[in-house]
């Protein structure tokens, strides 16, 4: 008996094995045409008829000399314009959330404007003593944790041009003693804010990583020395650093 499937059914079905076929060669670049027949578990003329739409659109290529299939052009410029289209604040929101529920402290994000950060998002938790910080506000990234974390991955000549105005009585105001500082965030991934912005307050912050695994933006726990202690920076920083490392791959930072 002869049954009739639906075009639609049809066009779904080739899709899904085209981008089957697609993820298989992502995963390991270089396969001949029986490779990935076989890795795909589909006959090799199914894998050409697939693959032909796949290589016009320059999603695919296939070496004229050897034959073996690999990742083309195309991806990277769905890649790019993916990226371009990543709102920060969007990507890094679960992340600042489950990060205020773990630690009970405010969370703070911000983007790099030399010689400034700006915070662009703040998430509190209501039943302790709020941050003074508002979203949109510049602060000095001298003094600050979410700023010591951007500036540890920033040219040296940028942090040499620095003028290190004084906050407290606890601010780095020692280029030397700031490069040392900077040093000592590379090593262990995240920075403090040890009474150096405001009198009262310590901040953990990490830096986040973009597709170009450059450093643009960092994340922060603020809060009263009375709750943030010299003791619990110390468990603090990984925390904060993971959740940094979570936005970074969500951004597609090839390393983090």
């Amino acid at each position: 008996m002869l049954i009739l499937v639906p075009p639609e059914r049809n066009q779904s079905a080739s899709l899904r094995r085209a981008l089957t076929v697609l993820d298989h060669v992502r995963e390991r670049s270089g396969l001949s045409l029986t490779q990935l027949a076989e890795a795909a578990d589909l006959p090799k003329s199914t894998v050409l008829r697939l693959t032909a739409p796949l290589i016009e659109a320059r999603l695919l290529e296939r070496d004229r000399r050897t034959g073996v299939y690999r990742l083309g052009h195309g991806t990277v410029r769905l890649g790019q314009a993916y990226l371009a289209t990543l709102d920060l604040r969007a990507v890094a929101a679960e992340e600042s959330h489950r990060l205020m529920s773990e630690v009970r402290e405010t969370v703070h994000l911000v983007v790099y404007d030399p010689p400034h950060v700006v915070y662009i998002d703040k998430v509190e938790n209501e039943a302790n003593v709020r941050m003074a910080s508002r979203i949109g506000s510049r602060g000095p990234a001298h003094s600050t944790a979410v700023g010591k974390a951007i500036l540890a991955w920033q040219p040296a000549e940028a942090v040499a041009e620095l003028v290190l105005d004084p906050r407290t009585k606890h601010t780095i105001t020692d280029h030397e003693r700031l490069r040392a500082e900077l040093a000592a965030v590379r090593r262990r991934g995240y920075a403090v804010d040890d009474r150096e912005n405001e009198p009262e307050v310590r901040c953990v912050g990490a830096p986040i990583f973009n597709h170009n695994d450059a450093v643009t933006a960092a994340i922060s726990v603020s809060g009263l020395t009375s709750r943030i202690t010299a003791a619990r920076v110390r468990e603090l920083g990984p925390l904060v650093a993971e959740a940094a490392s979570r936005i970074s791959r969500k951004l597609g930072s090839p390393s983090r």
